[in-house]
Parts: structure tokens; sequence; C-alpha cells
């Protein structure tokens, strides 16, 4: 492949993740310093079934470590998932010169890239989730700035919620994972972390509030991830009617954790990550994520990526429990 290889394509997909431009960045400036043309897919999946392609030079890539969200836009794309779909992507990026594809993305970006791998076209998948639930490797791009977006968000809330003596039940992002919830609750001083890993009842929720309402407490947060059953509006409205001392309040943050520049920690990520992808490429590999581990870019089979759940660390959940007494 390394020797033959002269054009390759790179491609946002999914969510977007604060890091996406940064990775974007090196993808391009990477491949152009081996020589390579690239070729930029616009609205992910869905715009590589419409041939929907872009060269990208070197300043069209200026610009862009700073700025959130991805310049390649993103779309989810229900027909890639069929053989049809699948087989016209691969159509289109035949037609247009494209060899090798960087997918940048979180878990159902690579099963998509499993699916082009499985038909011979080579592959490298870039782990982009700020729920940080993505097998073999320790970090995504977008987790730090998602995770410093929430921790301002409560260290604001904070200030109002002792203001007026209220509980207030922060929500984060993580339907399946409860990482980004756990982290902020340990570098926030929450009083209880709610995830849906782990299932807690209602009770014992409301024991805890009612509890550091007599403990003199001026204020109670409680971080919940999205995921966490029953739902965040649906918790508050049980807690605030059992009158435990606290008045409960309700913050879903939202997208908001999705936006904002991102930070030094995941532009620098972001950039060893597109770097990497580009040199695996060049090297004849193929049906990879590039992963962190420990202080490494390690090349990481994708099949055993979406074939294994990644697990949030025990020793997280204990510690936001232990450190919130």
């Amino acid at each position: 492949m390394s020797a033959k290889i002269k054009t390759i394509g790179v491609m946002t997909s999914g969510g977007d993740a604060p890091g996406m431009n940064p990775c974007i960045r090196a993808v391009v400036r990477t491949a152009l310093a081996y020589g390579l043309n690239v070729i930029g897919v616009i609205d992910g999946f869905q715009g590589l079934i419409e041939g929907h392609f872009q060269p990208l030079g070197a300043r069209d890539v200026g610009g862009i470590l700073q700025r959130g969200g991805t310049i390649l836009r993103t779309a989810r794309s229900e027909e890639f998932k069929t053989p049809r779909g699948q087989r016209e992507a691969i159509r289109q990026m035949n037609n247009a010169g494209i060899e090798a594809l960087v997918i940048i993305g979180g878990d159902g970006s690579l099963h998509g890239a499993q699916k082009l791998a499985e038909q011979g076209f080579a592959v490298i998948g870039i782990p982009g989730s700020i729920d940080n639930d993505i097998y073999g490797t320790d970090m995504c791009i977008g987790v730090d700035t998602a995770l410093n977006t929430i921790v301002d968000a409560i260290d604001k809330i904070r200030d109002t919620a002792s203001s007026h003596t209220r509980a207030f039940l922060v929500e984060t992002m993580g339907r399946m994972s409860g990482y980004l919830a756990v982290q902020a609750g340990i570098v926030t001083g929450a009083e209880m972390v709610l995830i849906p890993e782990v299932a807690t009842p209602v009770a014992e929720v409301a024991a805890m509030v009612e509890d550091a309402y007599r403990r003199g407490k001026t204020h109670c947060i409680i971080v919940v991830a999205e995921g966490f059953r029953p739902c965040t509006t649906e918790l508050g409205q049980q807690i605030d009617a059992l009158d435990l001392g606290f008045t409960t309040r309700v913050t879903i943050l939202g997208h908001i954790q999705r936006g904002g520049k991102p930070t030094a920690f995941d532009r620098l990520l972001a950039s060893r990550f597109g770097t990497r992808a580009v040199e695996f490429l060049l090297e004849g590999l193929s049906s990879v994520m590039v992963g962190l581990q420990g202080r490494e870019m390690v090349a990481v089979p994708i099949q055993e990526v979406i074939s294994n759940p990644r697990q949030l660390p025990a020793e997280y959940i204990e510690m936001a429990r232990m450190l919130a007494k």
C-alpha cells in the first residue's frame, strides 16, 4: 500500500467533538508532508455516498486549531448501513481517486469503517467521542474539553445553589457511559454521582439529600449522566416532592458540552492521532484505530474495538463515592 497510495480521504462522523478540527488539520498537513493528496468528505457517511468531496490543501486547514465542531460537518446515514449504500460509497471514492480513508468519530463511525475494510478498502479510525466510551484507547478526542465545560458550569451552579439553599441535579451527556459524570463529580466535589452503570434507588438519593441538609450544607450538587433512570427531570420532581429541606432544581447541560474551543490537551491529542493515522496508512496498515495507551500511540484492530465495550474503571466510581462524604 505504501508504494502505491497517492490520495487519501478524511471525514468526521457521528456526534461532533471539540478537537476534530485540529485532527483534520493534522491529517491534511501530515499527508501533504509525505507527498500525498487529501480529499475531505463533507457530511460524513452521507457525503461519502453522495460524492460530496473537497480537495484540501495546507491553507484550507489554516486557522482551525481553535475552532470547535468540524469544518467537514457530520451527518448520520441510514443508507450507509445497507450493502448498497456501502458499495455506492466505495464507488464514489474510486471515482474520486481516494485510495484510503481516515474516519474520525465514535462507535458508530468505527462500525462503518469496519464495513468498508471488510470490502477491501483501506481505512484508519480515530476515536472522537466526548463520552470516552471507545475500547482500546485511554482517551478520545473531545473528552477533556467537554469535562472542562461541565466543571465550569457546575462551579457556577454551586454559587447560586448556595445562595438559595438548593439541591441541583446537573445532567451531563452519557447515554451509555457515566465517564463524564463521574469525572465531573470528583473534580467539583459533588455530593452524589448517578450513572447508568450503577443502579441507584430514588430512596438512596433522597436519603443523601436529606442528610446533606441536616448536616447544615448550604447546597447539594448531584451529577447525573443522561443514561441514568429515572431521567433527570423525573428524578428532580420526585426528590422535590419529598420536601427534604432543599428545594430542587434541574439543569440539563445538553449540547453545550460538545461546543467551544478545544483545550490544549485535546488539540495535542488530536494532532497526535491525525499524524499517526497517516503514518499507519503509509506503513501498510488498515482496519485499525489509532489508540492512546499510556503515552504511546498504538494500532488497535477496529474489529477488536467494536467487539468490546469500554468499561468505566471501578476505582473512579469508588473515588467519587468516598470523596462525596
